[in-house]
């Protein structure tokens, strides 16, 4: 068959009713245009030449473009440049699933197939079968006495059925790897990750087809932006997917916008309003005007703000100031801890600006001192101020790994043992949410293998896990706490020294090397811990007003006594939050059950006669 005419393709009743002419949709212009991927679709071209075993594996990651490889090659059929061999060739994709579907009597699936690979074997190589999802054909129709793979193995050995087969490498090591004699008919073809350069360009080609569907137009910087944000805050997926994807909601997000402000009333601009006006503002003012909206910078930054939760984009002039006087914000929360709060609000400002390393974590400290003198709380703070909320924390403790079988757990089993199906602690925790901070409390409790794979994460922002699936902590913050010389005193100075040659001691020289910095923190006196109370009593009075309705007012003296009864050099802070509960928290309770306060009343809490706090109306004390 030297040419499929009209009435030959008629006849392909099998491969019409389970399958799709590729060919077909790029003649009627339906296909997105291809750019770049060159090199693979000669590659393709060349295999598929071949008079035996011309059989085409496609491999790579979801995203990444294979389908679009076998688009390509349905172009060049259309247009003619493609080798005499495969001129007027048509490339069908068939879907597994649709020849699986109501097959339900014996033999129906290998009698659907059978007939697709005699209509591919007729057509005398005109006809190029694409199998998306090529490891479905393992196994499948395997009620019957053969599945899809030992269906089609003859046909591919002989040379009579050329296909082009795409799947991921992890699928591909599953499924096909090991049947060795589907493995030696195909011909496998890497497909890599495009880079950010070669993405802009695919973005570029892709662009005029998004423009038309959502009547809006794109700025040069915001295709630019869209694939360079997409590589560096979107780590579980692939480029050029993930920016396409990025762009297409833009697009959706501004053209409802612009549906919307069909109903609102129409505001007159004028000429003062554009002179301060910016550039982009000017430019989306007149895009308007023209009956198209404008898809800018800020728009790709706050959809993607949307997937990952932390704010993306140029630093507005509010927030950069709010980034200057981080210190005086962060120290109104962290009391007598001055040269930590320095030191993490400058990482929060790298971060911010991105000057940062893109290929190491966002930041890694090391959180060294006493017991509760505000590190975990530290770590909390930091969340809120670079990922927007106190929740965004992996918290891991290290007292459950402290053996060598229990280090496993944190990075999932290798393959062969007991846990390897369900992944790590950790690697799972990031892969749900690569934007956060990891917290490894105690990380002096932990076995030494777990500090070797922390050099991994440390160094490289990356870690595999036991599945063999790469980790990115490239968008974390890491933390360690260690109460590692909490029981030294005196000069702070002195202090450093000592902590700094115990955390040699206990700890390996390339490990302390590789984090940004290791923060002593000081044991809290007096003066900081009246300061602490204030904090801790200003959000209590707040949650009862907020919760209650009920207006409390403290004197100084029960703040004194809430800092004597809390006072506690050995245990930092921790102890006056349990004073406020069994003072405060216990008695107001025990006054709103019985009755005696109610929603919209006002209180007083002071010390009474017998020196116990107590709640007063005026100058009556009430019973306790």
């Amino acid at each position: 068959m030297e040419k499929l005419d009209q009435q030959d393709i008629s006849k392909l009743e099998a491969l019409i009713k389970y399958g799709t002419d590729i060919t077909q949709l790029a003649k009627q212009n339906k296909l997105d245009p291809v750019i770049g991927r060159g090199e693979e679709i000669e590659r393709v071209t060349q295999i598929l030449c071949k008079r035996r075993k011309n059989n085409v594996c496609l491999t790579g990651d979801p995203g990444v473009g294979k389908t679009v490889i076998v688009e390509g090659l349905a172009s060049r059929i259309i247009t003619g440049s493609i080798p005499l061999k495969l001129q007027d060739a048509k490339v069908f994709s068939v879907d597994m699933a649709r020849l699986i579907a109501g097959a339900s009597n014996r033999g129906e699936f290998e009698e659907r197939l059978t007939k697709v690979v005699d209509e591919v074997k007729l057509s005398e190589g005109k006809i190029v079968l694409f199998v998306d999802e090529l490891h479905t054909v393992v196994g499948a129709g395997s009620s019957g006495p053969l599945d899809a793979s030992n269906i089609l193995k003859p046909a591919l050995a002989r040379g009579e059925l050329k296909c082009i087969g795409a799947t991921t490498m992890e699928e591909y090591r599953k499924y096909i790897e090991k049947d060795g004699a589907l493995k030696r008919r195909f011909q496998v073809v890497d497909v890599p990750e495009p880079s950010v350069k070669d993405t802009i360009l695919i973005l570029k080609g892709l662009v005029k087809k998004y423009e038309d569907f959502h009547n809006v137009n794109y700025t040069e910087k915001a295709i630019r932006f869209a694939a360079s944000s997409a590589k560096l805050y979107i780590s579980d997926r692939f480029l050029p997917d993930k920016a396409i994807d990025l762009i297409d909601e833009a697009g959706a997000r501004v053209n409802l916008q612009q549906k919307q402000a069909k109903y609102e009333k129409p505001t007159v601009v004028t000429r003062r309003d554009t002179k301060f006006g910016s550039g982009i503002n000017l430019q989306k003012r007149e895009a308007e005007s023209n009956g198209d909206m404008l898809v800018t910078e800020k728009d790709i930054a706050l959809v993607l703000s949307s997937w990952t939760g932390i704010p993306v984009g140029k630093i507005s002039e509010e927030e950069a100031f709010k980034l200057l006087n981080m210190e005086k914000t962060l120290q109104t929360k962290m009391i007598g801890q001055k040269e930590a709060v320095v030191c993490v609000s400058r990482a929060i400002r790298r971060a911010k600006v991105g000057i940062r390393d893109p290929n190491r974590p966002i930041a890694s400290f090391l959180f060294t001192g006493p017991t509760g003198v505000g590190k975990t709380e530290l770590a909390k703070l930091v969340a809120q101020e670079y990922f927007g909320t106190k929740d965004a924390i992996v918290r891991v403790d290290m007292s459950e790994y402290m053996e060598k079988h229990e280090a496993s757990k944190l990075f999932g089993s290798p393959p062969g043992y007991v846990g390897h199906d369900e992944g790590g602690h950790l690697t799972e925790a990031v892969r749900r949410r690569p934007h956060s901070l990891v917290l490894f409390d105690e990380i002096e409790k932990a076995h030494r293998d777990v500090f070797n794979t922390l050099l991994q994460i440390l160094d490289d922002g990356r870690l595999t896990d036991g599945k063999g699936r790469v980790v990115d902590f490239k968008n974390t913050i890491i933390i360690l706490t260690s109460n590692i010389g909490g029981h030294l005193t005196g000069n702070f100075e002195q202090v450093k020294q000592q902590v700094s040659e115990l955390l040699k001691a206990n700890f390996r020289p390339e490990f302390l090397n590789r984090l940004d910095d290791v923060i002593v923190f000081k044991h809290l006196k007096k003066k900081h811990l009246r300061r602490i109370v204030e904090v801790m009593l200003k959000e209590f009075i707040q949650r009862v007003k907020e919760k209650k309705e009920i207006v409390i007012t403290i004197t100084d003296q029960v703040r004194e006594k809430v800092v004597e009864e809390g006072y506690s050099p050995s245990y930092g802070a921790r102890p006056l939050r349990r004073a406020i509960t069994r003072l405060l928290e216990d008695n107001l309770c025990d006054k709103i059950l019985s009755g005696d306060l109610k929603e919209g009343d006002s209180v007083t809490v002071d010390i009474n006669l017998e020196g116990e706090v107590a709640f007063k109306d005026g100058a009556i004390f009430w019973e306790c």
